[in-house]
């Protein structure tokens, strides 16, 4: 018998996924890390990015993108909680286009009312998004 660990994955608006998992895949703000049963305590930041669930072992995998926020583990349970979370199935390309074209023009016009931090951030969501977008088209073509 495989061993599981129990995974919640939330955002301000909904649960995004409440289940068990044998790993999970995170951006940490320090880089990704994997996370499998039994693994020690730990807590970090969480950047924008794509958070793997593997629920079985034949590889059936939920995707889902964060826009960042706290990565909680505990060696049964795994709590995330996102400033924003979307099933990656629900990802809108144009959508994230918008908002990197919106974050890319409030840099290069900057006025003395400009916000550069949230500039940034939102054109690193954007991004993220979009490599995500990406990478699920990449390995949908290829099966």
């Amino acid at each position: 018998m495989s061993m599981t660990f129990h995974v919640d994955i939330v955002s301000a608006e909904e649960s995004i996924y409440s289940g068990t998992a044998h790993m999970l895949v995170a951006p940490a703000e320090h880089g990704e890390v994997g996370v499998m049963p039994r693994h020690s305590q730990y807590i970090s930041l969480l950047k924008p990015g794509e958070i793997r669930v593997k629920v079985s072992d034949s590889g059936e995998e939920h995707n889902i993108f964060i826009s960042g926020g706290v990565l909680e583990v505990q060696p049964h349970v795994v709590t995330v909680l996102a400033d924003t979370a979307i099933r990656a199935r629900d990802l809108d390309e144009a959508e994230a286009m918008e908002a990197k074209q919106r974050a890319e023009d409030a840099l290069a016009n900057r006025k003395a009312d400009f916000d550069y931090a949230k500039a940034q951030s939102e054109l690193i969501e954007a991004a993220a998004r979009l490599r995500m977008i990406q990478k699920l088209r990449n390995s949908s073509n290829k099966q």
